[in-house]
């Protein structure tokens, strides 16, 4: 039987190469996202736009009810929609704190609870919580964006407890650089937070590193993606993109105090 999938965050980068990968490999694909102008090029793969904001109850309601009515479930959910909120932690407005955690944290939890019914009835579901190696490791001028990321990474790990039972796999992929619209907006936001800054030496040294032309594409991740899905027995995280085994392994074996050195080095 053909599964259905849910891709949050499907307009650009990573969502919409998942979205667009699993279409062509037979999946019934609903890709979500706010800028439901921008998807209209995923019908040419048989993918279905569905408007959605995570930050909004009636949006995430309406986008479940929805596919629930058409396909009758949801049987994998691609937690995807995000972005990176840039700036020190003492520079970042409250207001702009709490709106990188309703869109990375909240979001993403409150539509895993509104599919996982449906899951729990079948006896099978798949969610994959798109966090990244900074889930594991942070950077300066990214502590809210690290903050949503170890967020996602702990949540992921009390629900896979709690749900595994019902025949429900919980998946974490953790992406390291990847190129997408991600390091525009994070560079976008690091500016208007620093621009009159103290820190604003070290914000000039993470614009450059957010800007390497050099990472992969993101159908690495979507490859990742399908893979974990199609899994008998899945891995609880996978990695991929610009070194990332090998930073989560320095992350593992290297203390605080050599990693915090070998970080700011990256920063001169």
């Amino acid at each position: 039987m053909t599964k259905t999938v849910l891709v949050t965050g499907a307009s650009a980068g990573i969502g919409k190469a998942t979205a667009i990968y699993l279409a062509q490999n037979g999946y019934n694909v609903y890709g979500a996202a706010r800028r439901i102008e921008k998807m209209q090029d995923l019908k040419n793969y048989g993918i279905k736009p569905i408007s959605l904001d995570v930050t909004k109850e009636e949006s995430m309601v309406a986008c479940i009810e929805q596919i629930f009515q058409e396909a009758g479930s949801i049987d994998i959910l691609v937690n995807n929609a995000g972005f990176g909120c840039a700036g020190a932690v003492e520079d970042v407005s409250m207001e702009d704190a709490r709106y990188q955690l309703e869109v990375n944290v909240l979001g993403a939890m409150r539509l895993t609870q509104l599919a996982l019914p449906k899951m729990r009835q079948n006896k099978y579901g798949k969610v994959i919580n798109i966090s990244s190696i900074g889930g594991k490791i942070a950077f300066p001028m990214a502590g809210w964006y690290h903050a949503s990321k170890f967020a996602i990474e702990a949540l992921s790990d009390s629900l896979r407890l709690e749900v595994k039972s019902f025949g429900i796999d919980v998946i974490v992929v953790e992406p390291a650089g990847i190129k997408s619209e991600w390091a525009d907006v994070a560079n976008n936001t690091l500016k208007l937070s620093s621009a009159d800054s103290v820190y604003k030496n070290l914000a000039q040294s993470l614009e450059r590193l957010n800007a390497n032309d050099k990472f992969p594409e993101p159908i690495v991740i979507a490859q990742l993606i399908k893979e974990s899905i199609e899994s008998k027995n899945p891995k609880t995280r996978y990695s991929g993109g610009s070194n990332a085994k090998q930073i989560l392994m320095a992350r593992k074996l290297v203390s605080d105090k050599l990693m915090d050195k070998i970080i700011m080095s990256q920063y001169k």
